[in-house]
């Protein structure tokens, strides 16, 4: 007892300089910016159950319960290797953020950019009219390159008459991905991977979820078309922008492409 009055003593007699407030408010940063990159995603529900078994072990110590506490803690010494498995997307997605300059992108041209945000516009208000389905998948700072690999090279300027013939019916190209690579369609009738997520409307289709997967995956930012309801929808950072007109897919499409901000609305 008197070892802990000892330390209390010494921890009330610690003087707090700037150099210390400089040292908490990075280690908010960083939390608050890890936190950010897992919300919305399934690893928020991963992260409950990290936090309910380090409580449990703590409890079980407190009331020494022996058995459940090694149990427990054997458990607890593999979980940075059990973290590294379950949050390799995010982790990756952390790194990629990380590594991105930003002058890079303000350095870049952007009237190109805005060219093609038009023809993208414009080809999925023709497809929306027509009730054509579509997936067009735009890179940004992570690379695509294991997506394009699946599907079909084309390597072509975009144009809104190639995206509009590239999803008509009975094209063979309709029914994947188009991936957008800088201003050029760098393949069409690409596989991506579907996500997982339990809270996922029902009313979704595939289209959907493969948008929704490669946001989750990835900092890509993918345009649904939906053939069913004739909607508009973004994907963009695990969260979805649902029933966009014209005006605010442009809008969105600049503010994510050109400004470089992320959605934030689930």
């Amino acid at each position: 007892m008197s070892t802990v009055f000892a330390a209390v003593r010494e921890i009330t007699h610690l003087e707090v300089g700037v150099r210390d407030l400089i040292d908490i408010g990075l280690v908010a940063v960083v939390f608050y910016l890890l936190l950010t990159a897992v919300k919305g995603t399934r690893a928020v529900s991963m992260l409950w159950g990290i936090f309910i078994l380090g409580g449990s072990y703590l409890a079980a110590q407190a009331l020494d319960l022996i058995t459940l506490a090694t149990v427990l803690r054997e458990m607890l010494f593999y979980l940075p290797f059990v973290i590294i498995v379950l949050f390799q997307h995010e982790i990756r997605r952390i790194l990629a953020a990380i590594g991105r300059t930003p002058l890079l992108r303000w350095t870049s041209a952007i009237s190109p950019r805005q060219v093609m945000i038009n023809d993208i516009v414009l080809a999925c208000e023709t497809l929306v009219s027509h009730r054509y389905g579509a997936l067009i998948v735009i890179e940004r700072d992570e690379g695509l390159r294991t997506f394009v690999e699946t599907g079909i090279p084309i390597d072509a300027h975009l144009s809104y008459d190639l995206l509009v013939n590239l999803f008509t019916p009975g094209t063979p190209l309709h029914d994947g991905a188009a991936i957008v690579q800088g201003n050029r369609i760098a393949a069409a009738g690409c596989f991506l991977p579907l996500s997982v997520r339990a809270d996922l409307s029902t009313t979704y289709g595939s289209r959907h979820r493969a948008a929704l997967g490669i946001a989750e995956e990835t900092d890509a930012v993918a345009v649904v078309v939906s053939e069913e309801r004739g909607a508009l929808t973004v994907a963009e950072g695990g969260h979805l922008r649902e029933d966009l007109d014209r005006r605010g897919l442009r809008d969105l499409l600049l503010e994510l492409l050109v400004l470089g901000r992320s959605g934030g609305a689930a």
